[in-house]
């Protein structure tokens, strides 16, 4: 029996399991192949290295998937000149995709661009005070990322369990659960504390189609919960990654400078350019890559559609098997 949640129905998609939108690995590859598995695959936009690569992107995607997939706008602050997020919107818009994620900033300006266009919008919230303003911008679903994820938690180190609870609480508007999802039983507990599906994104990273090299995939499923950094608590830009010799190497700086650290401390060990150059060269050790805890429940690198096949089932078993027959009729 399928699953079906107001999200499957707002977003068109058979499986509630949105695919995040991530940087480097978020490719229309990897996002057709979630999408033809039957849940919805996002690429980021910033990948594609420009507004018109982005452009090619999404034709690309039409020739790799008739299914539903979104784009992801990630609006970060910048130490140089900002990339030109507006016109990514416009691309966005233009070739008619159906669904928009955003993150990072205020969502306000692109969530109302998006929707003026008849977007579906999700926006990714590590709060829930930051998912009330989304739902005021008029945000259609809101993917709640808890203290797990992978990349950038926030500063309120609050997990999921408390997070999705809380916002079941007090939004609206629906709801998806992100941050430590990688197996079906917790879909079930994310729908049971009333999100209407889940976002992967660390998952889908050890899947054949994720474009990581072999050797870091291989770090993923010898990886236990334990495996993880979290970077830049300092400075108030919390980032949480696999816990290689280089993120090691930064753990020992931050902790030696203490209070005095600054980001050009480490700078040359976390630049974006030297993970990139470690990613061509399959060194999982040579730069900082996002993972998040649900490394510890990651066993092998299926496909996607292997994964979602999985992942659904388990999800359907725990429902339907062991949860209902926990509820016992009283008797008269």
């Amino acid at each position: 029996m399928p699953i079906v949640t107001t999200v499957t129905k707002m977003l068109g998609v058979e499986h509630p399991v949105v695919m995040g939108g991530m940087t480097g690995v978020g490719t229309p590859e990897l996002a057709a192949a979630v999408s033809n598995a039957g849940g919805l695959g996002v690429f980021a936009a910033h990948n594609a290295g420009s507004p018109e690569g982005c452009r090619a992107w999404i034709k690309k995607m039409r020739t790799l998937t008739s299914k539903p997939f979104g784009v992801n706008l990630t609006i970060l602050p910048t130490m140089g000149a900002p990339p030109p997020y507006e016109e990514y919107a416009k691309v966005i818009i233009e070739e008619g995709v159906k669904v928009a994620e955003t993150a990072g900033s205020n969502p306000k300006k692109w969530i109302g661009m998006f929707k003026a266009a008849g977007l579906v919008t999700i926006h990714k919230c590590v709060a829930v005070r930051h998912a009330l303003s989304a739902e005021r911008a008029g945000v259609d679903i809101v993917s709640m990322d808890g203290f797990e994820c992978a990349g950038h938690p926030g500063e309120d180190d609050i997990g999921g369990l408390v997070l999705l609870a809380k916002a079941a609480k007090q939004l609206t508007v629906p709801y998806i659960a992100s941050g430590g999802i990688g197996d079906g039983k917790q879909l079930a507990a994310a729908l049971a504390l009333g999100a209407d599906g889940v976002n992967l994104g660390t998952r889908f990273c050890a899947t054949k189609e994720c474009n990581w090299p072999d050797s870091f995939k291989a770090k993923m499923v010898a990886a236990d919960e334990r495996s993880t950094v979290l970077m830049f608590r300092r400075l108030h830009n919390t980032a949480r990654v696999f816990k290689n010799a280089v993120a090691t190497e930064v753990e020992a700086i931050e902790s030696d400078k203490g209070k005095d650290l600054e980001f050009g401390d480490v700078a040359p060990l976390v630049m974006g350019t030297r993970g990139r150059e470690a990613e061509a060269a399959g060194d999982a050790d040579g730069g900082i890559w996002s993972a998040g805890q649900v490394v510890g429940l990651i066993d092998s690198i299926p496909t996607a559609a292997e994964l979602l096949r999985a992942f659904m089932a388990e999800a359907e078993d725990t429902i339907s098997a062991r949860l209902t027959s926990m509820v016992i009729p009283a008797k008269l």
